[in-house]
Protein backbone atom coordinates (compact mmCIF):
# COMPACT_ATOMS: atom_id res chain seq x y z
CA UNK A 1 0.00 0.00 0.00
CA UNK A 2 1.39 3.41 -1.25
CA UNK A 3 1.76 6.74 1.33
CA UNK A 4 -1.13 8.29 0.08
CA UNK A 5 -3.51 4.75 -0.36
CA UNK A 6 -3.17 4.84 3.71
CA UNK A 7 -3.68 8.87 4.45
CA UNK A 8 -6.79 9.33 6.48
CA UNK A 9 -10.07 11.01 4.49
CA UNK A 10 -10.12 13.62 7.10
CA UNK A 11 -6.58 14.44 6.40
CA UNK A 12 -6.91 14.70 2.69
CA UNK A 13 -9.44 16.80 2.91
CA UNK A 14 -7.75 19.45 4.97
CA UNK A 15 -4.97 19.89 2.82
CA UNK A 16 -7.49 20.02 0.01
CA UNK A 17 -8.85 23.32 1.91
CA UNK A 18 -5.40 24.46 1.96
CA UNK A 19 -3.79 23.80 -0.93
CA UNK A 20 -6.59 23.76 -3.23
CA UNK A 21 -5.77 22.98 -7.02
CA UNK A 22 -2.39 22.32 -5.81
CA UNK A 23 -3.88 19.37 -3.54
CA UNK A 24 -3.66 16.53 -6.62
CA UNK A 25 0.55 17.20 -6.74
CA UNK A 26 1.10 17.80 -3.34
CA UNK A 27 -0.41 13.82 -2.92
CA UNK A 28 1.38 12.64 -5.93
CA UNK A 29 4.35 14.06 -4.60
CA UNK A 30 3.60 11.72 -1.09
CA UNK A 31 4.70 8.41 -3.61
CA UNK A 32 7.72 10.03 -5.17
CA UNK A 33 11.36 8.25 -3.80
CA UNK A 34 12.81 10.17 -1.29
CA UNK A 35 15.90 12.61 -1.08
CA UNK A 36 19.15 11.78 0.95
CA UNK A 37 20.53 15.03 2.16
CA UNK A 38 24.30 16.11 3.66
CA UNK A 39 24.83 19.55 4.90
CA UNK A 40 28.93 20.22 4.95
CA UNK A 41 30.30 21.47 8.77
CA UNK A 42 32.33 24.47 7.88
CA UNK A 43 33.72 23.69 11.58
CA UNK A 44 36.25 21.72 9.59
CA UNK A 45 36.26 22.44 6.32
CA UNK A 46 34.73 24.72 2.53
CA UNK A 47 31.88 23.67 0.90
CA UNK A 48 34.10 23.96 -2.09
CA UNK A 49 36.10 21.11 -0.42
CA UNK A 50 32.99 18.91 0.10
CA UNK A 51 32.49 19.33 -3.25
CA UNK A 52 35.30 17.90 -4.69
CA UNK A 53 34.84 15.01 -2.75
CA UNK A 54 31.29 14.10 -3.74
CA UNK A 55 30.46 12.98 -6.96
CA UNK A 56 28.67 15.06 -9.34
CA UNK A 57 25.02 13.29 -8.89
CA UNK A 58 24.74 15.62 -5.76
CA UNK A 59 23.18 18.96 -6.20
CA UNK A 60 22.82 22.03 -4.24
CA UNK A 61 20.45 22.90 -1.87
CA UNK A 62 19.18 25.97 -2.43
CA UNK A 63 18.24 27.58 0.39
CA UNK A 64 21.54 26.97 2.00
CA UNK A 65 25.47 27.66 0.67
CA UNK A 66 27.11 24.33 2.12
CA UNK A 67 23.77 21.35 1.49
CA UNK A 68 23.32 18.76 -0.96
CA UNK A 69 20.44 16.80 -1.52
CA UNK A 70 20.97 13.46 -4.21
CA UNK A 71 17.73 11.41 -5.28
CA UNK A 72 19.34 8.49 -5.19
CA UNK A 73 20.53 7.33 -1.42
CA UNK A 74 24.03 6.22 -1.12
CA UNK A 75 25.57 5.19 1.92
CA UNK A 76 27.73 7.99 3.37
CA UNK A 77 27.36 7.18 7.25
CA UNK A 78 30.43 4.33 7.30
CA UNK A 79 33.02 6.59 5.69
CA UNK A 80 35.98 7.79 7.81
CA UNK A 81 34.98 11.53 6.69
CA UNK A 82 31.66 11.01 8.39
CA UNK A 83 33.08 9.84 11.32
CA UNK A 84 35.88 12.53 11.47
CA UNK A 85 32.63 15.10 11.49
CA UNK A 86 33.14 16.05 8.03
CA UNK A 87 29.26 16.31 7.59
CA UNK A 88 25.99 15.69 8.81
CA UNK A 89 23.29 13.90 6.55
CA UNK A 90 20.31 15.75 7.29
CA UNK A 91 17.07 16.21 5.40
CA UNK A 92 16.87 19.04 3.32
CA UNK A 93 13.79 20.94 4.12
CA UNK A 94 14.94 20.81 7.59
CA UNK A 95 18.39 22.60 7.12
CA UNK A 96 16.30 25.28 6.86
CA UNK A 97 15.53 26.62 10.39
CA UNK A 98 19.00 27.04 11.59
CA UNK A 99 19.85 28.57 8.46
CA UNK A 100 17.33 31.30 9.25
CA UNK A 101 18.20 31.91 13.10
CA UNK A 102 20.38 34.95 13.03
CA UNK A 103 23.77 33.19 14.43
CA UNK A 104 27.49 34.46 14.81
CA UNK A 105 30.37 34.16 16.77
CA UNK A 106 30.33 35.43 20.73
CA UNK A 107 26.52 34.96 21.16
CA UNK A 108 24.27 32.88 23.62
CA UNK A 109 22.17 30.70 21.54
CA UNK A 110 19.98 27.99 22.39
CA UNK A 111 18.10 25.16 20.73
CA UNK A 112 15.23 23.76 22.89
CA UNK A 113 14.40 20.98 21.24
CA UNK A 114 17.82 19.96 19.73
CA UNK A 115 17.69 16.37 19.60
CA UNK A 116 19.20 14.68 17.60
CA UNK A 117 21.07 17.49 17.00
CA UNK A 118 21.28 18.61 12.96
CA UNK A 119 20.37 22.23 13.56
CA UNK A 120 22.40 22.51 16.40
CA UNK A 121 25.28 21.29 14.54
CA UNK A 122 24.72 24.12 12.23
CA UNK A 123 24.11 26.91 14.91
CA UNK A 124 27.68 25.43 16.25
CA UNK A 125 29.25 26.32 12.70
CA UNK A 126 28.19 29.44 12.44
CA UNK A 127 29.41 30.36 15.58
CA UNK A 128 32.68 29.77 14.97
CA UNK A 129 33.61 27.92 18.61
CA UNK A 130 32.90 31.56 19.97
CA UNK A 131 30.28 32.32 22.49
CA UNK A 132 27.85 30.09 24.34
CA UNK A 133 25.19 27.18 22.37
CA UNK A 134 23.12 25.43 24.85
CA UNK A 135 21.00 22.24 22.97
CA UNK A 136 18.64 20.86 25.01
CA UNK A 137 16.28 18.04 24.66
CA UNK A 138 13.64 16.80 27.39
CA UNK A 139 14.29 12.84 26.58
CA UNK A 140 17.72 11.93 27.99
CA UNK A 141 18.24 9.07 26.16
CA UNK A 142 17.57 11.60 23.06
CA UNK A 143 19.99 13.59 24.13
CA UNK A 144 22.88 11.07 24.16
CA UNK A 145 22.01 11.18 20.73
CA UNK A 146 22.31 14.49 20.53
CA UNK A 147 25.85 14.88 22.68
CA UNK A 148 27.53 12.06 19.92
CA UNK A 149 26.53 14.82 16.90
CA UNK A 150 28.04 17.49 19.19
CA UNK A 151 31.24 15.57 19.87
CA UNK A 152 31.41 14.64 15.91
CA UNK A 153 30.78 17.99 14.60
CA UNK A 154 33.92 19.48 16.87
CA UNK A 155 31.36 21.92 19.11
CA UNK A 156 33.51 23.14 21.84
CA UNK A 157 31.30 25.48 22.74
CA UNK A 158 28.12 23.84 23.77
CA UNK A 159 26.45 22.36 27.15
CA UNK A 160 23.82 19.43 26.80
CA UNK A 161 21.07 19.79 28.84
CA UNK A 162 18.27 17.17 29.21
CA UNK A 163 15.40 19.66 31.58
CA UNK A 164 12.02 20.66 30.81
CA UNK A 165 11.56 23.91 28.79
CA UNK A 166 9.79 25.82 31.73
CA UNK A 167 12.23 24.61 34.46
CA UNK A 168 15.41 26.18 31.84
CA UNK A 169 13.23 28.93 32.16
CA UNK A 170 13.73 29.81 35.43
CA UNK A 171 17.52 29.76 35.24
CA UNK A 172 17.88 32.10 31.89
CA UNK A 173 15.53 34.36 31.83
CA UNK A 174 16.33 37.03 29.54
CA UNK A 175 19.24 35.76 28.87
CA UNK A 176 19.78 34.43 25.03
CA UNK A 177 20.24 36.32 21.80
CA UNK A 178 18.61 33.33 19.84
CA UNK A 179 16.56 30.94 20.47
CA UNK A 180 15.74 27.79 17.94
CA UNK A 181 12.26 25.97 18.40
CA UNK A 182 11.86 23.10 16.58
CA UNK A 183 8.92 21.83 18.46
CA UNK A 184 7.21 17.75 18.42
CA UNK A 185 4.42 18.54 15.91
CA UNK A 186 2.09 16.19 13.91
CA UNK A 187 4.56 15.63 11.44
CA UNK A 188 2.34 16.03 8.73
CA UNK A 189 5.54 16.78 6.61
CA UNK A 190 7.47 13.63 7.22
CA UNK A 191 4.59 11.00 5.93
CA UNK A 192 6.33 10.35 2.68
CA UNK A 193 10.19 9.88 4.45
CA UNK A 194 8.50 7.72 7.99
CA UNK A 195 4.87 6.85 6.52
CA UNK A 196 4.55 4.95 10.32
CA UNK A 197 3.55 8.58 11.22
CA UNK A 198 0.62 8.12 10.10
CA UNK A 199 -0.67 6.16 13.32
CA UNK A 200 0.73 9.11 15.49
CA UNK A 201 -0.98 10.76 13.47
CA UNK A 202 -4.59 9.41 14.07
CA UNK A 203 -3.92 8.40 17.72
CA UNK A 204 -2.64 12.01 18.85
CA UNK A 205 -3.45 14.67 15.91
CA UNK A 206 -2.49 18.45 15.89
CA UNK A 207 -4.92 19.14 18.96
CA UNK A 208 -2.58 16.86 20.98
CA UNK A 209 0.70 19.06 19.94
CA UNK A 210 -0.91 22.22 20.18
CA UNK A 211 -0.86 23.05 24.11
CA UNK A 212 2.67 21.20 23.97
CA UNK A 213 4.00 23.78 21.57
CA UNK A 214 3.21 26.77 23.33
CA UNK A 215 4.18 25.71 26.56
CA UNK A 216 7.37 25.87 25.26
CA UNK A 217 6.98 28.83 23.08
CA UNK A 218 6.22 30.72 26.16
CA UNK A 219 9.40 29.30 27.66
CA UNK A 220 11.29 30.44 24.90
CA UNK A 221 9.97 33.91 25.29
CA UNK A 222 10.96 34.26 28.91
CA UNK A 223 14.60 33.59 28.00
CA UNK A 224 14.76 35.57 24.95
CA UNK A 225 16.81 38.84 25.88
CA UNK A 226 14.84 41.90 24.55
CA UNK A 227 15.93 42.24 20.76
CA UNK A 228 16.52 38.48 20.62
CA UNK A 229 15.21 36.31 18.02
CA UNK A 230 13.26 33.38 17.82
CA UNK A 231 12.72 30.76 15.48
CA UNK A 232 10.32 28.70 15.55
CA UNK A 233 9.61 25.55 13.26
CA UNK A 234 7.71 22.57 12.80
CA UNK A 235 7.52 19.87 10.17
CA UNK A 236 4.10 19.85 9.90
CA UNK A 237 1.52 21.20 7.48
CA UNK A 238 -1.20 21.68 10.48
CA UNK A 239 -2.90 25.62 10.26
CA UNK A 240 -3.38 25.27 13.97
CA UNK A 241 0.31 24.13 15.13
CA UNK A 242 1.78 26.91 12.25
CA UNK A 243 0.17 29.90 11.80
CA UNK A 244 -2.23 29.55 14.70
CA UNK A 245 0.49 29.87 17.07
CA UNK A 246 2.07 32.09 15.60
CA UNK A 247 -1.00 34.42 15.85
CA UNK A 248 -1.47 32.93 19.33
CA UNK A 249 2.44 33.84 20.70
CA UNK A 250 2.07 37.42 19.05
CA UNK A 251 -1.37 37.96 21.03
CA UNK A 252 -0.51 36.59 24.51
CA UNK A 253 3.01 38.20 24.04
CA UNK A 254 2.59 41.68 22.53
CA UNK A 255 6.75 42.29 22.88
CA UNK A 256 6.73 40.13 20.15
CA UNK A 257 7.31 40.52 16.35
CA UNK A 258 7.73 38.46 13.28
CA UNK A 259 10.61 39.63 11.19
CA UNK A 260 9.22 38.47 7.79
CA UNK A 261 12.56 36.67 5.79
CA UNK A 262 13.45 38.54 2.22
CA UNK A 263 14.06 36.51 -0.06
CA UNK A 264 12.32 33.72 0.31
CA UNK A 265 14.39 30.62 0.04
CA UNK A 266 12.66 29.15 -2.79
CA UNK A 267 10.02 29.72 -5.59
CA UNK A 268 6.28 29.32 -3.57
CA UNK A 269 7.64 29.31 -0.24
CA UNK A 270 4.84 31.88 0.84
CA UNK A 271 2.90 30.69 4.03
CA UNK A 272 -1.20 31.63 4.32
CA UNK A 273 0.40 33.76 7.37
CA UNK A 274 2.78 36.78 5.59
CA UNK A 275 6.68 36.73 6.72
CA UNK A 276 6.13 33.06 7.24
CA UNK A 277 7.54 30.22 5.63
CA UNK A 278 6.15 26.84 4.16
CA UNK A 279 7.91 24.30 2.08
CA UNK A 280 5.73 21.27 0.31
CA UNK A 281 7.59 18.47 -0.96
CA UNK A 282 6.10 19.14 -4.90
CA UNK A 283 7.30 22.58 -4.35
CA UNK A 284 10.93 21.77 -3.66
CA UNK A 285 13.16 18.93 -3.13
CA UNK A 286 12.38 18.70 0.07
CA UNK A 287 9.61 17.26 2.95
CA UNK A 288 7.54 19.33 4.66
CA UNK A 289 9.04 22.58 7.10
CA UNK A 290 7.55 25.31 8.74
CA UNK A 291 9.18 28.74 9.86
CA UNK A 292 8.42 31.71 11.05
CA UNK A 293 10.88 34.20 12.26
CA UNK A 294 10.54 36.34 15.53
CA UNK A 295 12.01 38.96 17.77
CA UNK A 296 11.46 40.36 21.30
CA UNK A 297 10.86 44.45 20.64
CA UNK A 298 13.83 46.06 21.99
CA UNK A 299 12.80 47.78 25.70
CA UNK A 300 15.05 50.62 27.28
CA UNK A 301 14.15 49.58 30.55
CA UNK A 302 14.56 45.80 30.57
CA UNK A 303 18.30 44.90 29.96
CA UNK A 304 19.64 40.99 28.95
CA UNK A 305 20.86 39.53 31.88
CA UNK A 306 24.88 39.38 32.51
CA UNK A 307 24.80 35.18 33.76
CA UNK A 308 22.19 33.26 34.48
CA UNK A 309 20.61 32.26 37.67
CA UNK A 310 21.89 29.77 39.83
CA UNK A 311 25.77 29.35 41.20
CA UNK A 312 28.63 28.69 38.99
CA UNK A 313 29.99 25.17 39.98
CA UNK A 314 33.13 24.23 42.14
CA UNK A 315 36.59 22.97 40.69
CA UNK A 316 36.81 26.07 37.76
CA UNK A 317 40.31 27.02 37.71
CA UNK A 318 42.86 28.88 35.20
CA UNK A 319 44.96 26.04 34.58
CA UNK A 320 44.79 22.77 33.75
CA UNK A 321 46.31 19.98 36.64
CA UNK A 322 49.90 19.39 36.04
CA UNK A 323 48.86 15.92 35.11
CA UNK A 324 47.02 17.28 31.53
CA UNK A 325 49.15 20.19 31.21
CA UNK A 326 51.98 18.11 29.63
CA UNK A 327 49.85 16.98 27.09
CA UNK A 328 47.41 20.09 26.48
CA UNK A 329 50.38 22.47 26.37
CA UNK A 330 51.64 20.51 22.67
CA UNK A 331 48.06 20.96 21.25
CA UNK A 332 47.55 24.77 19.63
CA UNK A 333 44.54 25.72 20.85
CA UNK A 334 43.21 28.83 22.84
CA UNK A 335 43.46 27.63 26.08
CA UNK A 336 43.51 31.19 27.23
CA UNK A 337 40.07 32.23 25.91
CA UNK A 338 38.51 29.92 28.30
CA UNK A 339 38.56 28.06 31.99
CA UNK A 340 39.50 24.19 32.78
CA UNK A 341 36.79 22.79 35.56
CA UNK A 342 37.21 19.42 36.96
CA UNK A 343 33.97 17.27 37.80
CA UNK A 344 35.67 14.22 39.47
CA UNK A 345 38.50 12.37 37.64
CA UNK A 346 36.98 14.75 34.30
CA UNK A 347 38.27 17.12 32.64
CA UNK A 348 36.72 20.28 30.77
CA UNK A 349 37.43 23.39 28.94
CA UNK A 350 34.59 25.75 28.89
CA UNK A 351 35.48 29.00 26.58
CA UNK A 352 34.29 32.45 27.67
CA UNK A 353 30.90 32.76 28.36
CA UNK A 354 30.20 29.18 29.01
CA UNK A 355 29.34 28.52 32.26
CA UNK A 356 27.28 25.32 33.81
CA UNK A 357 25.48 26.66 37.00
CA UNK A 358 23.86 24.69 40.19
CA UNK A 359 20.22 22.69 39.79
CA UNK A 360 20.89 22.12 36.08
CA UNK A 361 21.06 18.25 34.88
CA UNK A 362 23.75 18.53 32.55
CA UNK A 363 25.22 15.75 30.31
CA UNK A 364 27.71 17.72 28.87
CA UNK A 365 29.76 20.60 30.36
CA UNK A 366 31.66 22.10 27.56
CA UNK A 367 34.52 20.43 26.40
CA UNK A 368 35.55 17.22 27.68
CA UNK A 369 39.40 17.13 26.99
CA UNK A 370 39.90 13.57 28.99
CA UNK A 371 40.48 12.12 32.54
CA UNK A 372 42.98 12.57 35.34
CA UNK A 373 43.56 9.17 37.39
CA UNK A 374 46.40 8.36 39.60
CA UNK A 375 48.41 11.16 38.40
CA UNK A 376 48.16 10.54 34.72
CA UNK A 377 46.04 11.42 31.64
CA UNK A 378 44.20 10.02 28.79
CA UNK A 379 42.62 12.36 26.02
CA UNK A 380 38.52 12.26 25.65
CA UNK A 381 37.34 11.41 22.17
CA UNK A 382 35.42 15.04 22.14
CA UNK A 383 39.07 16.25 21.94
CA UNK A 384 40.06 14.13 19.17
CA UNK A 385 37.21 15.64 17.04
CA UNK A 386 38.18 19.16 17.52
CA UNK A 387 41.94 18.83 16.54
CA UNK A 388 43.63 17.94 12.83
CA UNK A 389 47.52 17.31 12.21
CA UNK A 390 48.00 20.45 12.27
CA UNK A 391 46.96 21.55 15.56
CA UNK A 392 48.21 18.36 17.37
CA UNK A 393 51.50 17.68 16.44
CA UNK A 394 51.67 13.85 17.73
CA UNK A 395 49.66 12.79 14.91
CA UNK A 396 49.56 10.36 12.69
CA UNK A 397 47.62 10.96 9.54
CA UNK A 398 46.32 7.91 6.69
CA UNK A 399 44.32 8.58 3.39
CA UNK A 400 40.50 7.90 3.74
CA UNK A 401 41.22 4.96 1.53
CA UNK A 402 43.76 2.87 3.58
CA UNK A 403 42.22 0.18 4.69
CA UNK A 404 43.73 0.55 7.96
CA UNK A 405 41.50 3.40 8.84
CA UNK A 406 38.40 1.37 9.02
CA UNK A 407 40.32 -1.58 11.01
CA UNK A 408 41.21 1.29 13.56
CA UNK A 409 37.26 2.36 13.35
CA UNK A 410 36.42 -1.04 14.54
CA UNK A 411 38.80 -0.98 17.33
CA UNK A 412 41.58 -2.80 16.13
CA UNK A 413 45.54 -2.28 16.38
CA UNK A 414 47.17 -1.10 13.00
CA UNK A 415 50.76 -1.23 12.17
CA UNK A 416 52.93 1.60 10.24
CA UNK A 417 54.45 1.46 7.42
CA UNK A 418 57.90 0.05 7.27
CA UNK A 419 60.56 2.05 9.62
CA UNK A 420 57.91 3.77 10.73
CA UNK A 421 57.73 3.98 14.69
CA UNK A 422 55.66 6.19 17.52
CA UNK A 423 54.92 6.74 20.85
CA UNK A 424 52.87 7.86 23.31
CA UNK A 425 49.59 9.31 22.39
CA UNK A 426 49.09 9.96 19.04
CA UNK A 427 45.63 11.47 17.27
CA UNK A 428 44.72 9.31 14.18
CA UNK A 429 43.68 11.34 10.89
CA UNK A 430 41.95 10.70 8.16
CA UNK A 431 43.65 12.95 5.40
CA UNK A 432 44.92 15.06 8.49
CA UNK A 433 41.16 15.37 9.87
CA UNK A 434 41.24 14.11 13.71
CA UNK A 435 39.63 10.58 14.36
CA UNK A 436 40.23 9.48 17.17
CA UNK A 437 43.55 8.54 19.81
CA UNK A 438 45.52 5.08 19.64
CA UNK A 439 48.53 4.98 22.11
CA UNK A 440 51.72 4.52 19.82
CA UNK A 441 54.24 1.58 20.81
CA UNK A 442 56.65 1.51 17.95
CA UNK A 443 55.55 0.05 14.42
CA UNK A 444 52.21 -0.41 15.79
CA UNK A 445 49.26 1.86 17.58
CA UNK A 446 46.99 0.28 19.86
CA UNK A 447 43.41 1.53 19.41
CA UNK A 448 41.86 4.08 21.62
CA UNK A 449 38.96 4.73 19.80
CA UNK A 450 35.98 5.73 21.76
CA UNK A 451 34.17 2.08 22.40
CA UNK A 452 30.61 3.25 21.82
CA UNK A 453 31.47 4.62 18.55
CA UNK A 454 33.37 1.22 17.20
CA UNK A 455 31.78 -0.29 13.53
CA UNK A 456 30.38 -3.56 14.20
Amino acid sequence: MTVRERLPQVYIQEMQLLLGEECPAYLASLDQPVLQGLRVNTLKWSADACRQFLPDSWQPVSWIPHGFYRETPVPMSRTPYYQAGLYYLQEPSAMLPARLLPARPGQRLLDLCAAPGGKTTELAARMEGRGFLLANDISASRAMGLLKNLELAGAVNSCVTSEPPKKLAQIYPDFFDGILADTPCSGEGMFRREPDMLRDWQEKGPDFYVPLQRSILQAAVRMLKPGGYLLYSTCTFSVKENEGNVRWLLETCPDMEIVPVSPMPAAGCESILEGCIRLYPHRVKGEGQFAALLRKKPDAKREAADIPAGTPPKGIRKKPPEAAAAFLDRLQFPWESGVFYEKGEQLYWLGEGVVPVSGVRYLRTGLLLGTVKSGRFEPAQALAMVLNSRTCPDSLSFSANDPRLIRYLKGETIFLDEGQTARGWQLVCADGFGLGFAKGSGASLKNKYYPGWRWT
